[in-house]
């Protein structure tokens, strides 16, 4: 039951995901006011997203025990899931830095921070992403021999094992090297990027109030707004997905299978899941111009193909009255 449950629940998030972040994209590619450098990293965030509901979740229920499959396949399976978590945490960094930058020294961001630099530091997220997640794939894994090895069914030897997250990703990668190096530092560094952001936006707002300059003063209020909804993501990404990997964390010190339920782990799964499909609803509530390029998406592609529709219709309906030509020579 509660694996049904689950099941249900992840494919509603799945198919969130895919339309939501499709919206975001689009978003932003219709919208010419939208694209700056920040927003190049948003997109950047958009697509592990959709990734997320449209490859992650897939096979997250793949390596959930379903499938045999070799041991060295399980485990390229495993690591794409965590190369998409890797580009969102490297997603949000840029995001961060940018932020930074932006406020700190304003005049040279303009020169510095061009489209083509933008999509440059997307690509080496994405490629340090891959660096970051593959590195089970090299040996790093449950099929050596260890304390930590699984039950020898589960080992690289084997022809054909039970495709589990678990029996091949090694906890302690996952709590030191993926946790603590490639997530929670990470969180660190955007905690206290974002921290010097909002000091220096409140430095700069009280210099400008005192001097009466009412557009200087505009532009920090808007970089506050759109910095603390940047923030807002961050905040929700680590609350999503601190549960999970604290749950490794329990079951690498603890020494036993036992200490963590079947059913905690399905709802953390499903929390970090969950997140991808959020942020594209915090772009909406928080984002103005995000807002406006959805209401028009909507306004221009659907509700006007729905109402075009329905004229169909009803000419349809009409030339089929009694009186009409069509009419008269059916009877």
């Amino acid at each position: 039951m509660a694996w049904m449950v689950y099941m249900s629940l992840e494919i509603v998030v799945a198919v969130a995901c895919c339309l939501g972040n499709v919206m975001v994209v689009w978003a932003v590619q219709m919208r010419r006011s939208l694209r700056q450098p920040t927003f190049c990293f948003v997109v950047s965030l958009a697509v592990a997203d959709f990734l997320v509901g449209a490859v992650a979740v897939p096979l997250a229920v793949l390596v959930d025990g379903w499938v045999r499959t070799s041991f060295h396949t399980c485990l390229a399976v495993s690591c794409v899931v965590l190369v998409l978590t890797q580009a969102s945490v490297l997603s949000l960094l840029a995001i961060a830095v940018d932020r930074y930058l932006r406020v700190r020294i304003p005049l040279r961001y303009k020169s510095m921070a061009t489209q083509r630099r933008s999509w440059a530091a997307v690509a080496l997220c994405w490629l340090v992403s891959c660096l970051l997640g593959f590195p089970p794939l090299f040996g790093w894994h449950n099929g050596s021999a260890s304390a930590n090895a699984p039950p020898p069914s589960a080992t690289a030897n084997s022809s054909v094992i039970e495709c589990t997250f678990l029996a091949v990703i090694s906890l302690p990668y996952m709590v030191y090297f993926n946790y603590f190096g490639c997530i929670l530092l990470p969180l660190l560094v955007m905690m206290l990027l974002y921290t010097l952001v909002f000091h220096n936006l409140h430095v700069r707002l009280q210099r400008e109030s005192s001097s009466g300059e009412p557009g200087s003063k505009a532009f920090y209020k808007r970089e506050r707004r759109l910095a603390s909804s940047l923030a807002l993501v961050l905040v929700l990404f680590a609350v999503c997905w601190m549960p999970l990997h604290i749950m490794n964390c329990v079951l690498l010190f603890s020494h036993g299978p036992g200490a963590v339920s079947q059913g905690a782990f399905y709802a953390g799964i499903l929390l970090s899941h969950a997140n991808s499909a959020v942020n594209p609803v915090v772009y909406a509530l928080r984002i103005r111009k995000i807002r406006e390029a959805y209401a028009e998406i909507l306004r221009r592609y659907f509700l006007c193909h729905h109402k075009r529709q329905r004229r169909r219709d009803s000419d349809v309906w009409q030339g089929g009255l009694p009186g009409s030509d069509e009419t008269g020579s059916r009877l």
